[in-house]
């Protein structure tokens, strides 16, 4: 577990981008303004992307700079992502962060041979706790 500011975010982005590599699958946990959206702004940042990043909340996944795929899906859950055909685009090498993910989600990525990493945040004041684990 580790806990950083937002000034201090930029340090634990780029270990998670050098722990996963070129690509991957990112799923953030946390409750409802806990810093998930913030998190994917700070990665694309540190990826040298200079693209708006906004939650894609009603469009369900947002595209950054052909290397970032954005997705959200706490509206419709996990069985509309799947049904949506946008769990096919998790293929392609890119990174792919994956907002409101639940274990149900996290099941069906280990059963397709999917790996990924998992953050779940937490507020901490004005700081946030950042717990990852990977699946095996």
């Amino acid at each position: 577990m580790k806990t950083y500011s937002l000034d201090e975010l930029s340090t634990f982005v780029k270990e998670v981008i050098q722990e996963i590599g070129e690509d991957g699958i990112v799923l953030l946990k946390g409750n409802l303004a806990s810093g998930k959206t913030t998190f994917v702004k700070k990665f694309v940042e540190e990826l040298g992307l200079h693209v708006e990043v906004s939650s894609p909340t009603f469009s369900v996944m947002n595209e950054y700079g052909n290397r970032v795929c954005h997705y959200d899906i706490y509206q419709n859950g996990v069985d509309a992502f799947l049904q949506s055909g946008l769990f096919e685009k998790l293929d392609e090498p890119k990174y792919h962060l994956i907002e409101w993910a639940d274990e149900k989600l996290e099941e069906i990525l280990k059963k397709m041979g999917f790996k990924f990493m998992k953050i779940e945040i937490e507020v901490a004041g004005e700081k946030r706790k950042y717990i990852c684990t990977h699946s095996k």
